[in-house]
C-alpha cells in the first residue's frame, strides 16, 4: 500500500524518532497480524483515559466523582476516538487488508482503535508531556463541550459490583411465558450479600436491565 505518512506528521505535528512505531500504530491485523497495533491500542487507552481524567480533575474541581466518570465516558469511548480520528483524517493513513483480501470500506472500529494505537505509538515515542499535549490539543474542544452520560442500570450495577465486590453480577432466568411471539421473561440477579431482585421484560436484555434498575434502587445506588 503507498500510504505517505510525513503527511500525517505534518497534519499532527509531530515527527518520530521511530518511524517503525508509527507504522506499527496504524497497522491493522488483516495486514499484518504479527506487527499489528492491538498493543500500542491497549496502551493508548490508558494514556488517553489518564490524561483526560487529569483535565477533567483540573476544569471541574466540584464535581464529583461520579459526575466526572460519566464525563470521562463520553469523552473516551470509540465513537468519540473515531471523531477525533475523522478530523485528522486518519482513515487514509491505515495499513489494511492484503493481497488476497482487499478491503476497501474500513470499519469505524479500526479507525478508532487506530486513533489510540496512535496515541500510544506518539507516547513511547515522545514522552508523556508531548503525548498528553497532542490529546488535549485535538479533545479540548470536546471536554468543553462534555456532558455526562446516561450509563443504563445493567452497566451501573456492574461498575458498583466490580468496585465493591470486584465480582460481577449474577443474573439468572426464573421463568419465560407468554406465546412465542409476545414472550415475557422474569430475570432475576444478585450481587454478594444480596438478595436476588426480579425484573419482567419483552426480552432477557430488558428483563436483566430493570432487574439490575430494581437492585441498584433497592441498594439506594444512584
Amino acid at each position: 500500500m503507498n500510504i505517505d505518512l510525513n503527511k500525517l506528521e505534518k497534519t499532527i505535528n509531530l515527527k518520530f524518532k521511530n518511524q517503525k512505531i508509527l507504522k506499527q500504530s496504524l497497522t491493522h491485523k488483516s495486514f499484518n497480524s504479527s506487527e499489528s497495533n492491538e498493543k500500542l491500542e491497549f496502551l493508548g487507552d490508558r494514556v488517553l483515559g489518564l490524561t483526560i481524567s487529569k483535565k477533567l480533575y483540573e476544569k471541574y474541581p466540584n464535581d464529583k466523582e461520579g459526575s466526572l466518570d460519566k464525563k470521562l465516558a463520553s469523552l473516551v469511548n470509540k465513537k468519540k476516538c473515531l471523531e477525533v480520528a475523522n478530523s485528522i483524517n486518519l482513515k487514509k493513513f491505515i495499513f489494511v487488508g492484503n493481497s488476497k483480501k482487499q478491503i476497501t470500506q474500513i470499519e469505524d472500529k479500526i479507525i478508532s482503535d487506530a486513533c489510540e494505537a496512535l496515541i500510544g505509538a506518539i507516547y513511547l515515542d515522545k514522552g508523556i508531556d508531548i503525548t498528553q499535549k497532542f490529546i488535549l490539543n485535538l479533545w479540548n474542544k470536546h471536554i468543553d463541550s462534555s456532558e455526562e452520560t446516561y450509563i443504563d442500570p445493567k452497566t451501573k450495577l456492574q461498575e458498583y459490583s466490580l468496585k465493591k465486590f470486584k465480582l460481577l453480577p449474577i443474573y439468572k432466568l426464573i421463568e419465560s411465558s407468554g406465546p412465542k411471539h409476545k414472550p415475557i421473561f422474569n430475570i432475576g440477579v444478585k450481587l454478594k450479600n444480596s438478595k436476588l431482585t426480579k425484573g419482567r421484560g419483552s426480552s432477557k436484555k430488558e428483563a436483566e436491565l430493570n432487574a439490575a434498575a430494581n437492585l441498584l434502587k433497592n441498594l439506594n445506588v444512584k
